[in-house]
């Protein structure tokens, strides 16, 4: 769990102005170091509480975010997957097919560089940038402080990028409407009875690079079957964000969402 991993210690946030700088916030400090210091005097019982106050922390700041975005009718996905998914190719991709119709911002979450929200920026619609340091997943006070600064529109869509880690981020909730967990064909179809709470925490899993598929030793239907054992209620989407195949039911089921939350706004 990520309350022993040592992440969590410092974090920046790179805005649109292409300067980083510290969090000023200090009434929301961020707890992580007291759980993640290896301290050789601490119990097994005080290092699960401690875990279990930071979880708990974290979902007061959650609650906050799942209330700002039901009070400006958006819809917001929390994208989690490994690094080299295709996660931030199936978000410009998907940005391009939809900007003109709708509004849309994105935080990014990685460990280091401003690389991803360049690429995001370059698209045209605004992304700020997580730097989590050796953090290991973005959490909702994070996030909370970027909301402040990113100001998405009222009925927009909001796309935060997780850091690339299919363990920490299943246990933070960020107030998103939806986790969505993007697993490439090129991982191996057992992902999801290896990393089964993440695939448990996800509403719907996407298969992306599907136009590998001729090319590899991958069974997508043990690959479903996995996922449905592990969570009977996920949906699942198959696509290639290169080919554009598969894209529809992608856009279909964002336009879809996003219109319920603004039917609970209005």
């Amino acid at each position: 769990m990520c309350g022993v991993c040592g992440c969590g210690e410092g974090h920046s946030h790179s805005h649109d102005h292409d300067h980083d700088h510290e969090h000023p916030h200090d009434h929301h400090h961020h707890e992580h170091d007291a759980a993640h210091a290896h301290a050789p005097g601490l119990t097994q019982a005080r290092m699960v509480q401690i875990e279990q106050d930071i979880l708990a922390k974290n979902n007061r700041y959650a609650a906050e975010n799942r209330r700002y975005f039901s009070e400006r009718g958006m819809l917001a996905l929390n994208l989690v997957s490994s690094p080299g998914s295709g996660k931030t190719t199936l978000l410009t991709e998907t940005i391009a097919l939809l900007k003109d119709d709708l509004d849309i911002a994105v935080i990014e979450g990685d460990q280091q560089t401003a690389r991803d929200a360049e690429r995001i920026r370059a698209t045209g619609v605004p992304a700020l940038q997580i730097n989590t340091g050796k953090g290991c997943h973005l959490d909702a006070h994070r996030v909370g402080h970027a909301l402040e600064t990113l100001q998405p529109k009222d009925h927009s869509l909001l796309f935060i990028e997780n850091v690339g880690n299919l363990v920490c981020p299943s246990a933070f909730d960020l107030g998103e409407a939806h986790k969505v967990v993007i697993l490439s064909v090129t991982e191996g179809e057992d992902k999801p009875i290896k990393y089964p709470d993440m695939f448990h925490a996800a509403d719907l899993m996407i298969l992306n690079k599907t136009d590998l598929l001729p090319y590899l030793d991958f069974d997508s239907e043990q690959c479903i079957q996995y996922a449905k054992q592990v969570n009977p209620r996920i949906k699942i989407l198959s696509l290639s964000a290169k080919t554009g195949e598969g894209m529809d039911s992608w856009l279909r089921w964002l336009k879809a969402e996003l219109e319920l939350q603004r039917i609970d706004y209005a």
